[in-house]
């Protein structure tokens, strides 16, 4: 299981990350570990709205959107979303 590299939308203010294949996320157990690390989440039943150095909205499928036009900051904000919900492997511990 793997991401797209991150790319850019076409409105050129967020990147996009989409899982091959899709994924059903535990998006109640994500929200939760975020809460528990004092991470700002807003559940919106079908995705999560998370705010680490930038926002992210995690949808239930995996996809992942970062509003930011910077590719080394959405690249990181990536990373450190990864670490918390376990995209691409185990989440760490908290």
């Amino acid at each position: 299981m793997g991401y797209e590299t991150l790319k850019l939308c076409s409105g050129r203010s967020a990147f996009e990350a989409v899982p091959h294949p899709r994924l059903q996320l535990d998006l109640a157990g994500i929200r939760e570990r975020c809460q528990q690390r004092g991470v700002p989440v807003v559940d919106a039943r079908v995705m999560l709205i998370i705010q680490l150095e930038a926002e992210v909205t995690l949808g239930r499928d995996g996809r992942v959107l970062i509003k930011s036009p910077d590719p080394r900051k959405a690249d990181a904000v990536f990373q450190q979303l990864d670490r918390l919900a376990g995209l691409t492997g185990p989440p760490e511990a908290a």
